[in-house]
């Protein structure tokens, strides 16, 4: 065996071999490589906008929760402004029922009054017929002199 063709058949079979898989099976191996270097790249595109969305979808949840925290301060500070003027119509309402009770009590007051003076006029009508009977000696009669002693009772 000759070494001189020996190698030219291995060069030759060598780059049939080179032709072979630079002709079939390169193209494939490239066209394999491309459909994982875009998968690879949509991938990353959509980790990009995923993020973009969640800076964004935080954003929106801090301003969201920044207006409910506004409208939470309102609606406190409108129940405790409501609370402060419930507060005040009723120490005005008991005011009110103050002023009534005490003008209530007041005319019972006077009527208690008014009484005890007719009852005292009475009395002192009475007294005075007593007196005047003592001192004219005779017997005074009530009832003939009922309109004298009501003029009296009403000067008294």
């Amino acid at each position: 065996m000759n070494i001189n063709l020996t190698l030219i058949g291995q060069s030759i079979t060598f780059f049939i071999f080179v032709w072979f898989c630079w002709k079939f099976v390169w193209p494939a191996l490239l066209g394999v490589m491309q459909t994982r270097e875009q998968k690879i790249a949509e991938g990353l595109e959509a980790a990009e906008r995923a993020d973009k969305d969640l800076e964004l979808a935080q954003k929106k949840a801090t301003e969201q929760l920044k207006e409910a925290k506004e409208q939470a301060a309102s609606i406190v500070d409108q129940a405790n402004k409501r609370a402060s003027q419930i507060v005040e119509e009723a120490k005005e309402q008991a005011v009110a029922e103050g002023e009534r009770i005490k003008a209530a009590a007041e005319a019972e007051v006077e009527r208690e009054i008014s009484s005890a003076r007719e009852e005292l006029r009475g009395q002192v009508a009475t007294l005075a017929l007593a007196g005047a009977e003592k001192v004219l000696g005779a017997s005074v009669d009530a009832k003939a002199h009922a309109e004298m002693l009501d003029k009296l009772a009403a000067e008294l």
